[in-house]
């Protein structure tokens, strides 16, 4: 085997080539709970990473924030490399007046994992995709699987755009007569809404959790993300939209899009005061609402 084409770890490029941000938040991860990469410790840079794994670098920046959001890294940015975090572990959001916000993929996760804390996590959301959501559950999951957490029962609930219905955003700027940012979209709610009921279902086989993971389609599109978990917070975001350009089935398309994992977080506690508990109130009300009224049963698929 030619060794220019083995990595540090000893894989092929074509092995690398199938490497996701996910498989190497993964595997990063491991080094760090393992101790292979110890706490206060300068991570290779991002150009040594990229080629380790055979990816780009946005795959491995894509990487690193998730390990940021769990607090198990610092100092990540396109600069210098990343420093394991003093003292690992998850962290959480600020609520109640004068909270300062966070982005999505760095707020959502550790209040995730703090509701997955109770016997009894119930967590409902609104979203464009669930691929924020679907990250987030990545810890709890582990904890679970480690012994750390163990709920007695979950509850999931999930509105999402209908397939049926022509989206304001992601959006052609010109006419996309081939359809192509639906469909790009359609095949991303799809993929990371199964990912995401598949990874809480197998928690009923691992571990005899009892667990319901419901979805429904929406006849619009959401404006803003909302999660509420275990009935007593709200986490609220702007989609802000953006032009932009992008590459879809190899052609070339001007879009207005939003990156919901950027998307700033605003918490409300129902225990923070008046203002909050309100806040959490109606907008369990507003979910509710919608899923018991115009919602319809969501159909995975192309």
């Amino acid at each position: 085997m030619d060794p220019e084409h083995v990595s540090v770890n000893g894989r092929t490029r074509s092995q690398q080539s199938r490497s996701s941000h996910l498989d190497i938040a993964d595997e990063l991860r491991s080094r760090i709970r393992s101790g292979v990469l110890r706490p206060g410790q300068r991570m290779p840079t991002q150009a040594r990473l990229a080629d380790e794994f055979g990816v780009e670098r946005a795959a491995v920046r894509q990487a690193l924030r998730i390990l940021q959001a769990e607090r198990l890294l610092t100092n990540v940015s396109k600069g210098s490399p990343a420093t394991v975090a003093a003292v690992p572990g998850p962290a959480s959001l600020p609520a109640g007046p004068g909270a300062v916000p966070q982005p999505t993929m760095v707020g959502l996760a550790p209040r995730i994992a703090a509701a997955f804390a109770a016997p009894h996590v119930r967590i409902d959301a609104l979203c464009l995709t669930s691929v924020s959501l679907t990250l987030a559950v990545g810890e709890p999951l582990r904890l679970i699987h480690e012994g750390r957490l163990k709920p007695a029962k979950i509850d999931v609930r999930v509105l999402l755009p209908s397939r049926d219905i022509a989206l304001a955003f992601p959006a052609p700027v010109a006419a996309d007569d081939r359809g192509l940012l639906h469909r790009r979209w359609l095949a991303q709610r799809n993929a990371q809404g199964q990912v995401l009921r598949q990874n809480l279902l197998a928690l009923l086989t691992t571990h005899g959790i009892d667990v319901r993971v419901s979805f429904r389609a929406l006849p619009f599109t959401p404006p803003v993300k909302l999660y509420l978990l275990n009935g007593s917070e709200a986490l609220f975001a702007y989609y802000t939209l953006k032009r932009g350009e992008r590459e879809i089935e190899h052609e070339h398309l001007e879009l207005y899009d939003a990156d919901g994992t950027r998307s700033m977080l605003f918490a409300f506690e129902g225990q923070a005061g008046p203002r909050d508990a309100a806040f959490v109130e109606q907008s369990r009300r507003w979910f509710d609402a919608l899923w018991g009224t115009i919602s319809s049963e969501l159909r995975f698929g192309a």
